[in-house]
C-alpha cells in the first residue's frame, strides 16, 4: 500500500522534534565537547552573531555542530571549541590560547563591551552564558569609564553518577584585562579553569537540589502573578453574569412580549419595546441575509480555527512536560509541525461554512484560505530576515533551513488545507437558518454613535485585552526578554478566559446590535473581539519603548514585524470565537421567536 508522500516527511519532523531528550552518559576522564554559540546584546535577545565573530580563541579549522530545526530558529550555530573538559578531572588556570590584538580588534571588544555583549556556550545541551567583559561608569566630576576584558574563565559543573546535572560559567575573583589607553597592539592570554563537584540533584538544571535560580545568568523563573488571575476571574463573572441576565432576563421579556398577539401588544404600555414591532424581531427577515465577501469571511474563520487548535495543542502539550526549558527551540519546531498538520482544519472549516452560505468559487476560497496567513508571514519574514542578514546576525535563517520550511508547507500544508477543504465542502449541510430571509433588504434606522462599529470595537477589543494584561507583561518578558515562563497551567487558564470574556461580550454587542434593527452582525461579530489584537499591538509599542531597553534596527525590525504578526493572529482567533458566539447566539433568540 502506498503512502502519502508527505509521511515520510511528517516523521522526520517528529524525529526531530523528540530528539528531545536523550542524555549523554560519561565515564572518568572521558572528553565532553564545549561548543561556542553566539554572542550579542544583553539587551537585544533576538540579536545575535556567531561567537567566533568578535577577535576571541578559535581553531585553525571551524567544525559546526549539526542543528535541529528548532535551534537553527532559534538562531544558533554552534561550534566546536578550544576548551578541554574531561570529566570529573579538575583543570586549573590552563592556557587557551595568547594573541596579539589589533586596534582594529581592541576597538571591537570595546564596542562590544560597551554594548553589554554577553556569550552563550553549550555543554551536554546545558547553555552557559556570561559577559563579554566589564565596563564600570562611576562619578560625574571626574567622570571615569573603565573597560575590561575577561581573560579568565571559570567553568563550575556538577556531577551526578554518570550526568552532567549543572554547569555554569563565571569570573569570581578574576581581574580583567584592561583595554583602556591602548596605543598599540594588546597582547593577551586567555586561560581557564574547570572545577568538578558532586551534587545529590537527579534533575538536569538544578543546583544541589533546586536553587538553580539563585545566581543564573538570567532569571530563572516567573513566580505565580496572582493580581493577573483575580482580575482575569472577576472581569470573567461580571461578564458571564452579564450575558446570563441578558439570556435569562432580558430576552425572556422579549420573547414574551413578542409572542404576544396583536392585541395584546397594542394594549401593553411601557418602553419602546411595546409600541409595536421594533428592535430585533422585525429583522428576521433580513439577520440570516450573507454578508459580502463572504469568502474572505470563511477564510478568516477558517484561519481562526487553526490557530486556535495550534495554541491549544502547544500549550497542552506544554503541561504535558514536553518541552525542556534547557533544549533549545523545541517550542519553535512543535509550533511548525502543529501548524503543518493543522492546515486540515483551516480548509475544513472554511470550505464547509463556504459552502452553507451558498458560495460557489470553493477553489478560490480553498487558495484564500491557505495564503490568508502565510502571505503575511512571508512578507514579514522576508523584511526581518534579510535585515538580520544585512547585519551578519545569526537569526538569519540559512538557505537549506528555507528550502526545508518551503517544502513542509508545499508537501504538508497545502495539501492538507485542500483536503480538509474538499471534506468541508463535500460535508456541507444547508444553513438551514429559523427564518426565511426576504428578497429586499429592510432598511436600516439611523444609529446613536455608541452602536458604532468603532465603538464595538473598542469595548469588544479592550475587555479581553483588560482580561490578559497582567498576563501579558510576562509573557512578552518571557519572548523578548530574559525570563523563563513555566506557569503553563497559568497560562492555559487565562487562554481560557480569554476566550470566553471574547465570546461574552461578542454576545451582549451583538444583542444592542440587533436591538437597533441593525441586521449587519456578521462582520461586525468579527471585528468586535476581534480587535483585541489591535490592542495586543499598541501594548506592543508600550512594551517596547517603557518596559524593555531594546534598540537598534535589527532588534526593533523583528520586535515590530512579529508584534504586528501576533496581533493579526489574536484578531483571526478571537474574530472566529466572537463570530460562533454571535451565530449560536442569534439562531437561539430566533428559533424562540414565534412567527406570524
Amino acid at each position: 500500500m502506498a503512502h502519502p508522500p508527505f509521511l515520510p516527511l511528517v516523521f522526520s519532523f517528529l524525529l526531530l522534534f523528540s530528539v528531545a531528550s536523550s542524555e549523554s552518559r560519561y565515564k572518568l576522564g572521558q572528553p565532553i565537547m564545549l561548543y561556542v554559540n553566539k554572542v550579542g546584546p544583553y539587551h537585544n535577545p533576538q540579536e545575535t552573531y556567531h561567537y567566533y565573530q568578535l577577535p576571541v580563541c578559535s581553531p585553525g579549522n571551524i567544525r559546526h555542530k549539526s542543528l535541529t530545526l528548532g535551534e537553527v530558529l532559534d538562531g544558533d550555530r554552534m561550534a566546536e571549541s578550544m576548551y578541554e573538559i574531561r570529566f570529573r578531572e579538575n583543570v586549573n588556570k590552563k592556557v587557551l590560547c595568547e594573541m596579539q590584538l589589533s586596534p582594529e580588534q581592541v576597538e571591537r571588544l570595546r564596542q562590544a563591551i560597551e554594548e553589554l555583549y554577553y556569550f552563550e556556550f553549550v555543554v551536554d545541551d546545558l547553555p552557559l552564558r556570561g559577559f563579554v567583559g566589564y565596563m564600570e561608569e562611576s562619578g560625574f566630576l571626574p567622570h571615569s569609564h573603565k573597560i575590561g576584558l575577561w581573560t579568565h574563565l571559570d567553568f563550575n559543573l556538577e556531577w551526578n553518577g554518570e550526568r552532567i546535572i549543572y554547569a555554569n560559567v563565571s569570573v569570581r575573583n578574576v581581574k580583567p584585562t584592561s583595554l583602556d589607553d591602548v596605543r598599540g597592539t594588546l597582547s593577551v592570554t586567555h586561560t581557564y579553569s574547570v572545577r568538578w563537584s558532586e551534587t545529590a540533584s537527579e534533575r538536569r538544571g538544578d543546583r544541589r537540589g533546586g536553587r538553580g535560580g539563585d545566581d543564573g545568568f538570567f532569571p530563572h523563573t516567573l513566580e505565580i502573578h496572582w493580581l493577573s488571575i483575580i482580575n482575569s476571574m472577576v472581569l470573567v463573572f461580571l461578564l458571564v453574569g452579564f450575558v446570563v441576565v441578558i439570556l435569562m432576563r432580558v430576552l425572556k421579556n422579549d420573547l414574551a412580549r413578542y409572542n404576544l398577539d396583536e392585541e395584546a401588544s397594542s394594549s401593553s404600555s411601557g418602553d419602546d419595546f411595546d409600541h409595536g414591532d421594533n428592535g430585533w424581531k422585525v429583522i428576521h427577515t433580513d439577520v440570516f441575509r450573507f454578508p459580502p465577501c463572504r469568502s474572505l469571511l470563511c477564510a478568516v474563520l477558517g484561519v481562526g480555527s487553526q490557530f486556535l487548535a495550534l495554541g491549544t495543542g502547544i500549550i497542552v502539550m506544554a503541561l504535558l512536560g514536553m518541552f525542556n526549558v534547557h533544549r533549545h527551540g523545541a517550542i519553535n519546531s512543535a509550533a511548525i509541525l502543529l501548524y503543518a498538520l493543522t492546515c486540515c482544519i483551516s480548509g475544513y472549516v472554511s470550505s464547509n461554512f463556504y459552502r452553507q452560505i451558498s458560495g460557489e468559487r470553493w477553489v478560490w476560497n480553498i487558495l484564500l484560505t491557505t495564503s490568508l496567513f502565510s502571505a503575511p508571514f512571508f512578507l514579514t519574514w522576508s523584511v526581518v530576515n534579510s535585515v538580520h542578514w544585512a547585519n551578519g546576525s545569526t537569526q538569519a535563517l540559512p538557505a537549506t533551513t528555507i528550502l526545508l520550511l518551503l517544502t513542509v508547507w508545499l508537501l504538508v500544508g497545502f495539501p492538507l488545507t485542500v483536503i480538509g477543504g474538499i471534506f468541508g465542502k463535500n460535508r456541507a449541510g444547508p444553513f438551514d437558518a429559523p427564518c426565511r430571509t426576504k428578497n429586499i433588504a429592510r432598511e436600516i434606522p439611523p444609529q446613536p454613535w455608541y452602536k458604532s462599529t468603532l465603538v464595538h470595537m473598542t469595548i469588544g477589543g479592550f475587555l479581553p485585552f483588560s482580561a490578559i494584561s497582567v498576563e501579558l507583561y510576562y509573557i512578552f518578558a518571557t519572548v523578548w526578554g530574559r525570563e523563563q515562563y513555566t506557569l503553563y497551567g497559568i497560562l492555559f487558564f487565562v487562554f481560557a478566559i480569554l476566550l470566553s470574556v471574547g465570546a461574552c461580550i461578542s454576545i451582549a454587542l451583538t444583542y444592542f446590535q440587533l436591538s437597533g434593527e441593525d441586521y449587519r452582525w456578521w462582520w461586525r461579530s468579527v471585528l468586535s473581539a476581534g480587535s483585541t489584537g489591535l490592542f495586543i499591538f499598541l501594548y506592543s509599542v508600550f512594551y517596547y519603548s517603557r518596559r524593555s531597553n531594546m534598540s537598534g534596527i535589527v532588534q526593533t525590525v523583528e520586535f515590530f514585524g512579529y508584534s504586528l504578526l501576533t496581533g493579526y493572529v489574536f484578531f483571526l482567533m478571537l474574530g472566529t470565537v466572537s463570530f460562533f458566539a454571535s451565530l449560536k447566539f442569534i439562531r437561539y433568540i430566533y428559533v424562540n421567536l414565534k412567527m406570524d
